[in-house]
């Protein structure tokens, strides 16, 4: 499974997560950055990725369109890009 991370989730998260998320990558690195969400949905649909983000403009898109790409939504996340890291390595296997 790969991740990809949204403009608003850390870019460092690519490398600290890349043993359990290989091929992940941050919208960023993919030529994504300031382009719409139902693009990067289309992109992350197209390539595999699920979509890491905390705004809730991905569920709602998930919500109304429905998967693929699932969607982790760190909801209201203000805390530290370690806990972010924390999350995904617990969650892993709820993720995948």
């Amino acid at each position: 499974m790969k991740l990809l991370f949204g403009e608003n989730v850390a870019r460092k998260l690519v490398r600290r997560s890349a043993d359990l998320y290989p091929a992940s990558a941050h919208v960023a690195e993919v030529g994504l950055c300031q382009t719409s969400d139902r693009e990067i949905r289309e992109f992350a649909r197209s390539e595999g990725f699920f979509v890491v983000t905390s705004d809730t403009d991905f569920d709602e898109l998930a919500t109304t369109i429905g998967p693929p790409p699932k969607v982790v939504w760190l909801r209201r996340w203000t805390r530290p890009t370690r806990d972010a890291e924390q999350i995904l390595r617990r969650e892993a296997i709820r993720i995948g």
